[in-house]
């Protein structure tokens, strides 16, 4: 590599040659030239170079903490993709030249994008004038960036990635609209509030300060719902693990993972949606492991969902110290059906409104139906009676959609 001359560089600010030419060198020799080629042109500054995913000082200057400004004459590149629920386009800064403003600091950033074989690492080169303040700036932008803000961190393809998407989504959930069988509400909320609140108990008895809970039914009765619901009202930080599949298969060093940011985030919520589906034969004895907390779990509540008991191992499913309670979330009664007609009445024009004896005959005709599949009946039926101009009557509508959706769960 024929590095430029150093008053060359300062004269450019480093020009666009210097980075394509940069990017043209092997991964595994990319970091060690361009080290020394900054060390050549600043002789009098100091390189903090790292590739911590922490270290994303795009995220920390949109929050207002820190001012970047790309250096003129120096070619930004960006990835960008279209967010579908927010309806708009994200940028991502893949390589470019700019400037930071940090309190009485400036600094100079370089920023390049490694493209691998399998995926691809960002670089940082952070030049300033002494080490003091270029160490106290990657600790207040990796600290910044660690802590979980209005977003959920959702663990999935072997790594943490931040979705303001599923936060959104949780912030919108309330315990108001949710229908469940007898006392499961009140429960449900006061087995985690309680846990919350009782540290100084747990440590005054010397209990480990950790819960487990499962969350057991068939698909469609309130799971999810509960569980968005639990984290709105909590407001504690959220982890979320989708999967534990990632290009390069290791289950263990993923949960690890796993659990090692939950016990740095603590007190949070680490959620296992769907954990018959996540925990197999390879990787039980590890997952057990890590969840009896033999490295500490202090201030975790674990809950997990399954809609397949069956399918899970006994030293989960029967072991009070890994899932301290199940909670069973069962099909509707006739009782929960006919409140869930009334509290989707109450929030309809009067056009729409069911009358109680209405809401109570109707749980008559759908035994057997989950609330999933109450909602589409209810949905089918304002289609259908926008679709007759509003002349038919809505509680024949859905007596009619009812039967039709019946038949289709028994050909299902």
């Amino acid at each position: 590599m024929q590095l430029m001359n150093p008053l060359e560089i300062n004269k450019v600010q480093i020009s666009a040659h210097f980075i394509s030419q940069n990017l043209r060198e092997s991964p595994s020799a990319l970091m060690y030239l361009v080290n020394q080629a900054l060390t050549t042109a600043f002789p009098n500054k100091y390189i903090l170079e790292t590739e911590s995913y922490l270290f994303s000082v795009t995220e920390y200057a949109e929050a207002g903490h820190c001012v970047l400004q790309a250096k003129a004459k120096i070619h930004e590149q960006f990835a960008s993709d279209w967010l579908v629920e927010e309806n708009k386009a994200n940028y991502t800064i893949k390589n470019g030249w700019y400037q930071v403003k940090w309190q009485d600091h400036t600094f100079e950033l370089l920023i390049l994008t490694r493209v691998g074989d399998i995926v691809s690492s960002r670089a940082y080169w952070l030049i300033a004038d002494d080490k003091a303040a270029a160490e106290s700036f990657l600790r207040e932008v990796s600290r910044w960036n660690f802590e979980i803000h209005d977003e959920v961190l959702v663990f999935e393809d072997g790594g943490w990635e931040k979705s303001d998407e599923l936060f959104n989504a949780i912030k919108s959930a309330t315990f108001d609209g949710l229908v469940l069988e007898g006392t499961l509400k009140a429960d449900l909320r006061k087995d985690v509030r309680q846990f919350f609140e009782s540290q100084a108990i747990y440590q005054q008895y010397g209990v480990p300060w950790k819960r487990g809970v499962l969350y057991v039914g068939p698909p469609g009765n309130g799971k999810t719902h509960a569980v968005k619901a639990l984290i709105n009202e909590m407001n504690k930080p959220c982890l979320y693990v989708k999967s534990l599949i990632a290009d390069r298969p290791n289950d263990h060093r993923n949960i690890r993972h796993v659990f090692d940011r939950a016990r740095e985030t603590a007190p949070c919520i680490l959620v296992f949606e769907d954990l018959d589906s996540i925990i197999n034969d390879d990787n039980r004895s590890y997952f057990l492991n890590e969840l009896d907390g033999f490295a500490g779990n202090d201030g975790i509540l674990t809950i997990a969902t399954t809609n397949h008991p069956e399918k899970l191992d006994a030293a989960i499913v029967n072991r009070p110290s890994r899932f301290d309670r199940k909670y069973h979330f069962n099909l509707p009664g006739p009782v929960e059906r006919a409140e869930y007609f009334i509290l989707w009445s109450a929030r309809q024009h009067d056009s729409l409104r069911l009358t109680k004896d209405e809401a109570e005959i109707l749980a008559t005709l759908t035994d057997g139906f989950s609330f999933a599949y109450l909602k589409e009946l209810m949905l089918s039926s304002v289609m259908a009676w926008i679709a007759s101009l509003g002349h038919g009557k809505i509680n024949d509508i859905v007596t009619t959609q009812a039967a039709l959706l019946r038949d289709q769960m028994v050909s299902a």
